[in-house]
């Protein structure tokens, strides 16, 4: 069994997993993305978004291939390419950290370590682009907005909480620590990954909290 990691291009973008592949959550703000909704047009938006940020900085995402098979994905961007990102009343993201947007794994391929995989591969990337760490919006509730990630997970992967709040908080992982992940945080990453499931993601496209996100 073979496995590598690809970054996310045009080329590849259709290994995205359905809907997550037709989700603009992040990439487009509430108005937008309401309009994109109701013309149909949400993989034409998520493409035009991946394009811009690919010419305007560069690898924003990663698709794990397990013998050729699209096995996970994790996207990631600076929060000025991430409109979604200053809907969070714990806004703005640190100026020395880059946003971890979605991730998940392929249910088929959980408890392999793909999970550690690709997050370690984003720390490095963007090590490499002079950032120092990657931070999350968590959700405390658990609701069905598994666009965003729970906090429990990425508090269980090592993330730390840098600005509290009572439903949405923004959480840090400085690199130097992602690169460096024991086994014992491999299982809960697959446990976070794992759960975000293509159907929870579509179910995170209706918006919860009105006005909140």
């Amino acid at each position: 069994m073979s496995r590598r990691i690809a970054n996310i291009t045009l080329d590849n973008i259709d290994d995205i997993p359905l809907p997550c592949r037709r989700c603009v959550f992040w990439e487009l703000d509430p108005v937008a993305r309401s309009r994109a909704e109701e013309a149909g047009a949400t993989d034409i938006e998520k493409e035009a978004w991946v394009s811009a940020a690919l010419l305007e900085w560069g690898s924003c995402g990663k698709i794990a291939y397990v013998d050729d098979v699209p096995a996970g994905f994790v996207m990631f961007a600076p929060p000025a390419h991430v409109p979604r990102s200053v809907a969070f009343p714990t806004s703005p993201v640190s100026p020395d950290a880059v946003l971890l947007m979605t991730a998940q794994i392929v249910e088929e391929f959980t408890g392999q370590g793909l999970g550690r995989v690709l997050v370690q591969a984003v720390a490095k990337e963007i090590t490499r682009r002079g950032y120092r760490a990657i931070e999350a919006f968590g959700d405390l509730k658990g609701s069905d907005t598994r666009c965003v990630v729970p906090a429990d997970y990425l508090l269980a992967v090592g993330f730390k909480t840098v600005r509290p709040h009572h439903r949405w908080p923004r959480l840090r992982l400085e690199v130097k620590n992602a690169v460096s992940w024991r086994e014992d945080v491999e299982v809960a990453l697959e446990r976070l990954l794992g759960s975000m499931s293509p159907e929870g993601v579509l179910r995170g496209q209706v918006n919860p909290v009105p006005g909140a996100i």
